[in-house]
């Protein structure tokens, strides 16, 4: 097993308010790996940054991100993320619409069965089948 991690720790851990060292207190020394979705997420934020020098290390931080293991997202994926969509409609009684990103980071970790590191417990205790691991 290995760990799949949240965009928002990447952030965090870009912004330096995690080292490198914290998220390595929760993964040891399991495979981690990135999804697109968070390369996307990264990338919009690059894209949005008015500043240059914060353009620039978000930049760096991408870079250095890009490097890492990339999951596929496939038609498995698509499969399990219309479980959890479903499940989570049934449960709400509307889609969930302004989690969709992270209903498809849920469905990457559970295809793949990956621990999911995210300090935004929230936003992801009422998916079946992740393995949550809350940062904080």
């Amino acid at each position: 097993m290995g760990f799949l991690i949240d965009t928002c720790i990447w952030i965090d851990v870009e912004q330096g308010r995690l080292g490198p060292g914290d998220v390595a207190s929760f993964t040891g020394d399991k495979p981690v790996w990135l999804s697109p979705l968070t390369l996307a997420e990264l990338k919009l934020g690059i894209e949005l940054a008015r500043d240059a020098d914060v353009r620039q290390r978000r930049l760096a931080s991408y870079r250095r991100m890009a490097r890492k293991p990339l999951l596929v997202i496939d038609g498995a994926t698509a499969e399990v993320f219309g479980d959890i969509a479903g499940y989570l409609a049934g449960k709400a009684g509307r889609f969930p619409r302004p989690r969709v990103q992270d209903l498809w980071l849920a469905a990457q970790a559970i295809q793949h069965g990956l621990g999911f590191l995210t300090r935004n417990k929230r936003d992801f205790e009422m998916i079946p089948g992740l393995d949550l691991v809350c940062l904080g």
